[in-house]
């Protein structure tokens, strides 16, 4: 981390000090400050959510899926990661994202990039903390007319804490292979400021061999009132994340090897070679200032700084006569900064009796991505059942198979419009411009330098019809745009290739039950990837050929039951297929050459689906259990190695002891063998699940 960047830490974190006397909780009222939500009495069932539109609209009125994870459901089911919070998501495949980050499908296309936070692009590579978020919103289908380039299938929003309400709350984690982990959240006002910092440090061994995890997260932030209508909100972050390159294990005869969980495949001393450790910190604000009750105006910027150290051994190939596995081994650096600025305004309008809504944009934005990456093939040969793993050197004295900059500049302008055409019927349509000029300075010799510079138009549009106060039905179309450089820079195989298309046709409905208590939502989509790039067998360069179609349905169940029983519910059917493309399958141990045409994406799989209820008694104990289930996915684009489906049991027990609250949590009651994620383009990178495995919380309150 830069002088600088601690500097800027260190000014956001001092004021605390300032506040340290004992806070009058009569003087919350002057400031007019975002309110922090996330007790047990929020449930789970929001109304809103300003992903989708970036206006204040009820999900009712946005004709597209939004699935919201609250903050409740985080603490119910003791969410550790990015991977647990989104297998409650209907729609989504898991993906172990290379062991060094987080990574998922969405509506069978990878979301690898499509990782948001306050509404800011945040597509770096690395596993986020949760310590510092409030809840997570999941934007179902492309996006680009508010977010620019990517999500095909959708992308995650994580919504941060802010300041706003006094806090003091202190948190401890104990569980299963002995982690501990700590968290801090404390907040203040004092007149015309507010604060807020969150915190997080964690350590941990694992089911998986040779895996441990060193993390250590803060989040401080700090809010001004500099008049009656206008805020300040200045927010920094930093995250130091090390653990184990984990890529899991082979197949043999289509299927994972049968070996216990926790059989790892890589260097005997794992711990000091085969690591990845990120550092990430960014410092961003929000400028706010509402020239009335019709129209405000909103700038956020974003800047980060990104550092990764990988370091990994993974299976390459297996002998299925010889019943071996030949291990490959990489080291890769990256070092990434960037930042981005949007500047909004939002107007409410009456025209020709009509209520408009609308959203006027501007969005730009600059990022260099530098990346070194070394490899070596067979560099060990283990058995494929018992492994006896060798003791690996560090560092691979061979010459860099990539070493270059990528440089990637973001203009964008956007419209929106949600109007209410009349009692019964709204409309959302809007269209977003972008310039995306890539670069790629090469520093191997002989290797040219890249460039190119796309310029997209991003239309979405939406009719919803609303009968009654309880129902919603919708029909939408939007689109999206997917440059070569969508995330990785320029490469010689990609760089004249235009940018790939998807087209999200989609119908819904969307209910209320219980007096607005429970909510329901069904959606029927087709999507469809046009222009993908794939390798002619022939030439041996990428073309633009090539289309994906998912057909799915989704349907979900969140909030209030009757005798106070609260409930999260979802299921999804994804008929996700490659209908056209002349690539060849060559990743199988044994079949070469497999047709991609007329495979299922990977990691997608056919039906999955989640219910989780809870329930909280007078006597202060509140109770909760739960499953996950996913059918078959395919581990490789040729369809040949399958990951079997499985379900997993949750369940959860609080106490709530004045201040205190005691909740223990048991993942996988049942201690099921299951195997829980893949890589997506080979067959010999799976990700075991986790056995039983048990935690507890305490949390304090002063």
């Amino acid at each position: 981390m830069s002088i600088a960047t601690r500097g800027a830490l260190l000014a956001l974190l001092a004021p605390p000090l300032a506040f340290a006397t004992p806070i009058d909780s009569s003087a919350d009222a002057p400031v007019s400050v975002v309110t922090v939500s996330g007790s047990r009495g929020d449930g789970y069932n929001p109304q809103s959510a300003g992903s989708a539109t970036k206006t204040d609209a009820p999900l009712r009125d946005i004709p597209q899926t939004v699935n919201v994870i609250p903050q409740q459901l985080l603490r119910d089911q003791a969410v550790a990661s990015m991977e647990d919070a989104m297998a409650s998501v209907p729609g989504v495949g898991l993906s172990h994202g290379d062991g060094q980050r987080d990574q998922v499908t969405l509506r069978g296309f990878s979301a690898i990039a499509d990782q948001f936070v306050d509404g800011l692009r945040d597509d770096a590579l690395y596993f986020r903390d949760l310590s510092n978020i409030e809840r997570i919103e999941v934007l179902k289908g492309p996006a680009a007319v508010l977010y620019g380039r990517g999500s095909s299938g959708g992308l995650i929003n994580r919504i941060t804490k802010k300041p706003g309400a006094n806090r003091r709350e202190l948190a401890a984690k104990v569980g299963s292979d002995n982690r501990r982990r700590g968290e801090l959240d404390l907040a203040a006002t004092d007149g015309s400021m507010a604060f807020r910092v969150t915190g997080a440090v964690e350590r941990a061994d694992s089911y998986r061999d040779q895996q441990f995890l060193k993390r250590d997260a803060i989040a401080p932030s700090l809010q001004f009132q500099l008049g009656e209508a206008t805020t300040l909100l200045l927010q920094a972050e930093h995250l130091s994340d090390r653990r184990v390159t984990d890529f899991g294990i082979p197949s043999y005869r289509g299927r994972p090897v049968d070996v216990p969980a926790g059989a790892y495949y890589g260097a005997a001393n794992a711990r000091d070679v085969d690591y990845s450790h990120a550092e990430v910190t960014a410092l961003g604000f929000t400028l706010e200032h509402r020239f009335n009750d019709s129209v405000k105006l909103r700038n956020a910027f974003r800047h980060y700084d990104y550092t990764l150290a990988r370091y990994n051994t993974l299976v390459g190939s297996v002998n299925e006569t010889a019943l071996t596995a030949a291990l490959n081994r990489t080291n890769l650096r990256r070092e990434e900064d960037g930042w981005f600025n949007q500047t909004e305004l939002t107007q409410v309008a009456t025209v020709a009796g009509m209520t408009h809504q609308l959203l006027y944009g501007i969005e730009v934005g600059k990022q260099h991505k530098d990346q070194v990456t070394r490899s070596q093939n067979g560099i060990a040969t283990v058995a494929l059942f018992a492994p006896v793993l060798p003791v690996l050197p560090k560092y691979l004295a061979v010459a860099p198979s990539t070493d270059n900059l990528g440089i990637m500049k973001t203009a964008s302008a956007y419209v929106q419009d949600l109007v209410s055409l009349a009692p019964r019927w709204k409309a959302l349509a809007g269209v977003r411009y972008d310039r995306f000029d890539q670069q790629t300075r090469e520093r191997r010799a002989g290797q040219p330098n890249l460039g190119r510079v796309d310029v997209a138009w991003s239309p979405r549009a939406g009719l919803v019809w609303q009968p009654s106060s309880t129902q919603s039905y919708y029909a939408s179309v939007s689109k999206s745009f997917q440059p070569s450089a969508e995330n990785f820079a320029l490469a010689a195989n990609n760089a004249q290739i235009e940018p790939e298309e998807t087209t999200n046709k989609e119908v819904g409905g969307k209910f209320d039950f219980l007096g607005g208590a429970l909510s329901a939502t069904a959606s029927l989509f087709r999507l469809e990837r046009t222009n993908i790039k794939s390798l002619d067998p022939v030439t041996n360069r990428l073309i633009p050929i090539g289309e994906q179609r998912t057909d799915g349905l989704e349907v979900t169940l969140t909030g209030q039951l009757p005798r106070g029983w609260q409930v999260v519910a979802g299921y999804s059917f994804l008929d996700a297929t490659i209908t056209s493309s002349p690539a060849l399958d060559n990743s199988d141990n044994v079949v070469k050459r497999v047709p991609v045409q007329g495979k299922r994406a990977t990691l997608t799989p056919r039906h999955g689906g989640n219910v989780w209820l809870a329930k909280t008694f007078g006597s202060g104990l509140r109770v909760g259990a739960g499953v996950n289930a996913f059918s078959a996915r395919f581990a490789n684009p040729g369809n040949t190695v399958t990951l079997p489906g499985f379900a997993t049991v949750n369940a959860m027990a609080a106490y709530r002891l004045g201040a205190v609250d005691l909740q223990l949590n048991v993942r996988n009651l049942l201690d099921r063998d299951y195997l829980v994620s893949g890589h997506g383009s080979a067959p010999n990178l799976n990700m075991p699940g986790a056995p039983r495995s048990a935690s507890v919380t305490a949390r304090y309150q002063f």
